[in-house]
């Protein structure tokens, strides 16, 4: 039972007043898992830094059908971000010489070339593109200055950049991939052959099964760790959906980052992803990453568990459906203690299905909306519980703040047992940004909130007077 003293509406529009609400949290020292709430980052602040974003293929190599592929406007993309509110980005590497989309139920595949790469195309002799062989004992200087552009570009715009270290599932999937990767023999002067069992599939690049080209990635890791070693926004991934049989490399570069990284002077989270095919969530949850982004296992999909702090967990649309998500999905992953993040086409340059903003607009505002509530509150102590409320999706720091999300009701009920008194009562609509905001008194029980909307899928906040 509830009891409302004082009513007002407020139509409240990301470009109004909830962005007038973000209270920005500044870098402010590189992020590390929380003791406190271990399901987010924290920094020097001691704030909880929630994660949420839009990535997309080629916002650090150029890719395109031409062969010098068209160049990705990094500075628009940020400011696209920035318009979203967004703080958190993928930034793809992609190990091949070339995508071919066909692979990607495109129905008018196309064959993109990739530039640039992290190693120098020197010869002598000619690769199978045509074009000089690499020499993997060189680095391309190119690639590293644009990496650390990039990075600072980004960092200035308060944006946190996941570095993808390597890629496997072109190396899996993309028609004739080995021939297109430089530890192709034919592509390379140093001798370097991937395909270890003869297969003509190469995924053994991404094992210990070839001493000589661990080396070689283990040095490529060092110059991008030393490239990067003086920016608080970064965090590393090892690599985008590999092959399970990769699970013992995977550790080793884990490892080989977190003691290697003793050596400069910042250390930055390390993540694990989804390995595809055969990949288990209890491969990452067992690894030593510091955060990781599951399968659909579990129901991460569609009723996500509620984190439990073992991990930051970064969920990402791209893990759970390739090119898909919705916005009740982005409302429960947060409610759930998850880090959302979307696999977005951006401008349909690389691939067109699915691409269609009106079901990805959803997405992309509600991310937005995430973190303009999760910078509202003290989410360092907040903590998923569903069994709190009737809709079964509830952020709570119990009698003093909570965040509700209702997918298909429109009243929810909320145990306030122990914690009644005067709160606010904020609803807001994802659907068009309109809040509602209410002062109500609350008795020691649970209490029935009414949403004043007409669709489902709404969020309730209270926050308790003077807490």
């Amino acid at each position: 039972m509830k009891y409302s003293l004082l009513v007002f509406i407020c139509i409240a529009f990301l470009s109004g007043k909830v962005h007038a609400q973000d209270h920005s949290v500044k870098m402010n020292g590189t992020l590390r898992v929380s003791k406190i709430n271990p399901r987010y980052f924290t920094n020097n602040s001691g704030q909880a830094i929630y994660l949420t974003g839009s990535h997309t293929w080629n916002n650090l190599v150029d890719m395109s059908p031409k062969d010098a592929p068209e160049k990705f406007d990094f500075p628009g993309y940020l400011q696209w971000l920035k318009k979203y509110h967004h703080n958190f980005i993928r930034l793809w590497n992609w190990e091949l010489l070339n995508w071919n989309t066909s692979a990607n139920r495109e129905k008018e595949p196309k064959n993109l070339t990739v530039v640039p790469h992290p190693w120098l195309r020197t010869g002598p002799g000619v690769a199978l593109d045509g074009k000089p062989k690499f020499n993997l004992d060189r680095f391309d200087p190119a690639f590293f200055k644009r990496l650390k552009k990039r990075v600072k570009m980004a960092e200035k715009e308060n944006i946190y950049v996941s570095i993808m270290l390597f890629e496997g599932w072109g190396l899996q999937f993309s028609p004739n991939a080995f021939k297109n990767h430089p530890f192709h023999p034919d592509n390379n002067i140093n001798g370097i052959n991937g395909d270890a069992n003869g297969d003509g599939r190469g995924v053994e690049i991404h094992t210990l099964a070839n001493r000589e080209i661990t080396r070689i990635q283990e040095n490529y890791v060092k110059k991008v760790l030393r490239t990067l070693k003086g920016f608080d926004n970064v965090l590393y991934e090892i690599g985008n959906e590999m092959q399970a049989s990769s699970t013992e490399w995977q550790y080793h570069m884990i490892a080989f980052i977190k003691d290697y990284e003793k050596t400069l002077p910042k250390q930055h989270p390390v993540g694990m992803t989804f390995q595809h095919r055969g990949g288990s969530n209890s491969t990452l949850f067992n690894s030593r990453a510091d955060w990781i982004s599951p399968n659909p296992q579990g129901g991460y999909r569609d009723n996500p568990p509620p984190g439990k702090g073992d991990k930051v967990i970064i969920t990402d649309t791209d893990h759970l459906w390739g090119i898909g998500g919705n916005q009740a999905w982005v409302w429960k992953s947060f409610l759930s203690g998850l880090n959302p993040i979307f696999m977005d086409s951006y401008k349909c340059k690389i691939l067109v299905r699915k691409c269609d903003s009106d079901w990805a607009e959803p997405i992309r505002k509600s991310m937005g909306y995430t973190l303009l509530f999760a910078r509202r509150m003290d989410l360092i102590h907040m903590k998923p519980e569903p069994g709190l409320v009737s809709s079964g999706y509830c952020l709570s720091n119990k009698a003093k703040e909570y965040l509700v999300y209702l997918p298909e009701e429109k009243k929810v009920e909320v145990d306030l047992t122990e914690a009644g008194g005067l709160y606010q009562e904020e609803w807001f609509n994802p659907d068009n940004g309109e809040t509602v905001k209410t002062e109500v008194m609350v008795k020691d029980e649970k209490n029935t909130f009414i949403s004043p909307f007409n669709n489902a899928g709404t969020v309730l906040y209270l926050k308790k007077d003077g807490k």
